[in-house]
């Protein structure tokens, strides 16, 4: 199993924007911050768009906000939007695609792979991982500049 660039990208985009709001945030903003190529992030932000997570804001101050509270976003909707299935296994999501459903030692195992997955993913929200960056910025050791 293997969750790829796009998902993992288009999720740390959406912490990098709904740390800013409610300012619009550019995408070359983010692609810098989060060392992400805005080419890339440019594709990914067209999906996140198509699927309701962000709305482009036009102007000088324009850029991207979030389109719902981060509250109201889950991790496992953004990976499903950008991933598409999630199921560890073909037969999981499409039992016609395998014979030996019902049949298969198996097959519960990977029913539970897939439950897990969705448990986590479903069970956090933007908003959880917009407070960990926070966290993990307050933690992170301050550097003073060496006096000239």
């Amino acid at each position: 199993m293997w969750v790829s660039t796009k998902a993992q990208y288009g999720l740390r985009a959406l912490v990098e924007i709904g740390l800013r709001a409610p300012e619009a945030v550019p995408l070359k903003e983010v692609a810098e911050a989060q060392g992400i190529s805005q080419h890339y992030l440019e594709q990914i932000a067209a999906q996140l768009r198509r699927a309701g997570f962000i709305r482009s804001v036009r102007g000088a101050k324009g850029g991207y906000r979030l389109a719902r509270p981060p509250e109201r976003v889950t991790a496992l909707e953004v990976v499903e939007a950008l991933e598409g299935s999630l199921a560890p296994v073909s037969c999981i999501e499409d039992p016609e695609s395998c014979a030996k459903v019902g049949q298969c030692s198996t097959e519960l195992l990977w029913r539970r792979v897939d439950l897990a997955m969705r448990q986590v993913l479903g069970g956090t929200t933007l908003r959880d991982l917009i407070e960990e960056r926070r966290l993990l910025e307050a933690r992170r050791p301050i550097q003073l500049e060496a006096a000239s």
